[in-house]
């Protein structure tokens, strides 16, 4: 017993001695992030949900993307070259680049994930109608030929949202694009931990040690994606107050979109930082297809009376994070911006609405909206809609649902009484409004199957022509003619242009580059 007893001892006293050595391993550096949603989908060319979009960031890269002033860089692409009438491009990938599993990435994969792309995304879909053709050259060069000009080559292999065209594994990649894909084999500077993973609460995410970074500084989604974390963790916390509370007592790092009635608190706590999480414009979306709003005459009295100031107020964007009005359809601010059409809406007028309203034969009719009841500056922008039809005498019915259920009525073409609908409001990041192929409402062609389903023959022709041109001042003569046309249609009207809020630890470093609400965690540090 005694020998035991002093072999268990000395065991013991070794293991003592062992501590410190132990202790002296680093934990892994975590950053911690409320994300805004809740992530279900992990496939970015299936869906345009944000969280979906943010999640491919982390775990793909593109051949291309977009610096903080908006403008293409190669990313993935080593180089490229351009024939002088855009018809015959020719791509070359970096030397070294792998997937998440030690592959190498080939001309194959960058194809065939640009074939899936195009199956589902706007412009995309433009370049296909435009007889795009891929053709690998060897392993690391491909190249692109069009039957036409085409003005946005560059643009879409950049895009930055709604289908941004991240690169896949072929075998992936060839996969049906009418459902998500089953596996993450990623292309970026994270993989995703489907281990860690417990959808409703968090999502987990480690250093790619397979990721061969740019070496130019990042800019945007441009440049190097080397990150300072060896783990980062998305955790979903739908009650704001447990999130803010995190925030302050230091138990998470950053907290994506904070509640518009939150940031003025927030802007005098000293622990905390405030900036900005990229800039929207709200959506009234009229359903098309059903009186009243198959009458364009009716969508120009509502857009009359359409005040951008107060329904952007009642949403609770402080006064410094808001527009009093922004007239054009493609983002103030933005290389795009035009005010053409808009003279006669500047300014709301109930009055000038009663009496178009009165002119375009309104009958009565009973007007749907959806109002989601789970997300509140949504709830606001909803009840101000509605508010705005009943003060120009429309027959207003508000059904108050959750935004899931709003997301599966707003599907349906059944009359409101059948479980239809005639309004939904919604918001858009700015890369998902800025042109107009990009903005879902205005790059729906007659026949889409966007929820609203506009259909204007004119808007069509219009857009093909800016797509094709490829001289600068016509496209923007082309533009100005769209947008004009677009007041005549109102596809949807615009409820304003406002900026979004992240919250930050005052001790994270890095905050000031965060771009444009995206996920571009790899600029941070603490």
């Amino acid at each position: 017993m005694k020998r035991r007893t002093l072999a268990a001892l000395a065991t013991l006293a070794l293991s003592a001695a062992c501590l410190p050595a132990l202790a002296q391993t680093p934990a892994p550096k975590t950053l911690k992030v409320v994300a805004h949603a809740d992530l279900k989908i992990l496939d970015p060319t299936f869906t345009t949900a944000y969280i979906s979009r943010n999640f491919g960031y982390m775990v793909y890269d593109t051949l291309f993307a977009q610096d903080a002033n908006g403008k293409p860089q190669p990313q993935m692409a080593e180089k490229y070259t351009s024939s002088k009438d855009g018809k015959q491009w020719s791509f070359t990938l970096r030397p070294g680049l792998k997937f998440s599993d030690g592959a190498a990435v080939t001309s194959a994969d960058a194809i065939a994930s640009l074939q899936r792309w195009a199956a589902r995304d706007s412009i995309g879909r433009a370049m296909v109608a435009g007889g795009a053709e891929w053709k690998a050259v060897d392993a690391r060069t491909f190249t692109l030929t069009l039957a036409e000009p085409f003005g946005l080559v560059l643009e879409g292999l950049a895009k930055p949202s709604s289908f941004p065209p991240v690169i896949l594994p072929e075998r992936l990649a060839k996969m049906p694009a009418t459902a998500p894909l089953p596996e993450v084999i990623g292309s970026g500077p994270f993989i995703f931990k489907r281990d860690e993973w417990v959808p409703g609460n968090k999502t987990v995410f480690v250093r790619n040690p397979n990721y061969l970074p740019r070496s130019e500084p990042p800019s945007g989604l441009a440049g190097s994606k080397k990150t300072s974390f060896d783990r980062v963790e998305w955790l979903y916390l739908p009650d704001a107050n447990s999130a803010i509370a995190a925030l302050k007592r230091g138990e998470v790092d950053l907290v994506e979109q904070v509640p518009p009635d939150y940031i003025a608190p927030l802007r005098t706590d000293p622990g905390v930082k405030i900036g900005s999480g990229g800039t929207y414009q709200g959506f009234l979306v009229m359903n098309h297809l059903l009186p009243p709003f198959n009458n364009p005459k009716i969508r120009q009295a509502l857009l009359q009376a359409v005040s951008q100031e107060r329904i952007v107020a009642a949403m609770g964007y402080p006064l410094d994070m808001r527009m009093a009005y922004c007239p054009t359809f493609f983002i103030c601010g933005s290389p795009n911006e035009t005010p053409a059409g808009a003279e006669p809406y500047r300014k709301a007028d109930v009055a000038k609405a009663k009496k178009l309203l009165a002119d375009a034969g309104y009958k009565g009719e009973k007007v749907t909206i959806l109002v989601p009841s789970d997300v509140t500056y949504l709830n606001a922008e909803a009840l101000m809609a509605a508010q705005t039809m009943r003060s120009i005498g429309m027959n207003v019915d508000a059904q108050t649902m959750d935004w899931a259920s709003i997301g599966a009525r707003r599907a349906k073409r059944d009359a409101p009484e059948a479980g239809g609908w005639n309004m939904y409001v919604t918001v858009a990041g700015e890369f998902d409004v800025n042109s107009p192929i990009t903005n879902a409402y205005l790059s729906a062609a007659c026949g889409n199957t966007l929820p609203g389903w506009p259909c204007d023959k004119t808007l069509d022709d219009l857009r093909n022509a800016w797509l094709k041109e490829t001289v600068p001042a016509k496209r923007r003569e082309i533009l100005d003619a769209f947008q004009a046309r677009a007041y005549e249609t109102v596809p949807y009207i615009n409820a304003g242009q406002y900026t979004a809020a992240f919250a930050a630890r005052a001790s994270l470093k890095g905050t000031d580059k965060l771009w444009a609400g995206m996920p571009t965690v790899w600029m941070l540090d603490k």
